[in-house]
């Protein structure tokens, strides 16, 4: 049997940009800029924006039911948000990369209906929302990404809401995944699983073995190469192909 490979390990971490240019996994920089703001103007505008962070593998950001006055931007590392019930089980809700935005799900309510934990090291954009939803009645463009931002969260959650078979639900996952990092600059076909296999059992409504076993099958049919955490997808033509119906295309 060939053994493959050592995979590299990527490891996402923005640029940090500087006093005139954006972090390349700036949320909204892109809207800003459309807008015609460049990162000096919005200082000028005094938008306050926190770097706040590192938070360590398992330290939480925050917890079900805390007043919500921010959200945050993921900077570097992985976020993950959950629910427990009244026993005490986990319901993990989601994952968030580098650039993409926790606590929004919190703006309706007042207080934030999840948890939200660091699976790595993690560095956030603090964003004061009060202060963000003032401006981007000023920025079309903003407010645009705002909305945009909502209704891929609201789509996350139905994602996997079907009757799938845990080979589409598992092939949705890992092209999603590879889509997200891709539009952020990142490898598309190279990327570590930052999550354990109980908790991407969890998000998929799969039993933990079915995770491993769906992976090995992955494996030995070409699909992707495991080691570890690490994954690279060797045949994503086939994979999307696999997670045409749960990614509705």
């Amino acid at each position: 049997m060939t053994v493959p490979p050592r995979l590299r390990r990527p490891n996402p971490i923005a640029d940090d940009g500087d006093e005139l240019h954006f972090c390349s996994t700036c949320a909204f920089s892109s809207a800003c800029l459309d807008s015609g703001y460049d990162k000096a103007q919005l200082r000028e505008l005094h938008v306050l924006v926190e770097h706040v962070g590192p938070y360590k593998e398992g330290e939480h950001i925050f917890r079900e039911g805390e007043e919500f006055n921010a959200i945050a931007a993921v900077r570097s590392g992985t976020v993950k948000t959950y629910v427990t019930d009244t026993e005490g089980r986990e319901q993990v809700q989601g994952f968030f990369l580098p650039g993409e935005v926790i606590g929004l799900s919190a703006i309706s309510q007042g207080r934030y209906p999840c948890n939200a934990v660091a699976l790595d090291s993690v560095m956030l954009c603090r964003f004061s929302f009060p202060t963000m939803a003032a401006l981007a009645t000023r920025m079309p463009g903003l407010q645009a990404q705002l909305f945009r931002l909502l209704s891929q969260d609201i789509g996350k959650a139905a994602l996997l809401a079907g009757n799938y078979s845990a080979d589409e639900r598992m092939a949705a996952f890992l092209v999603s995944l590879s889509r997200r990092y891709a539009a952020r600059g990142f490898s598309a076909s190279r990327f570590r699983l930052t999550m354990t296999r109980a908790d991407i059992a969890n998000y998929l409504r799969l039993a933990a073995e079915s995770v491993s076993r769906v992976l090995r099958r992955f494996q030995n049919d070409g699909l992707i190469r495991v080691e570890r955490r690490d994954i690279e997808l060797i045949d994503r033509e086939r994979l999307t192909a696999l997670a045409r119906n749960v990614l509705r295309e």
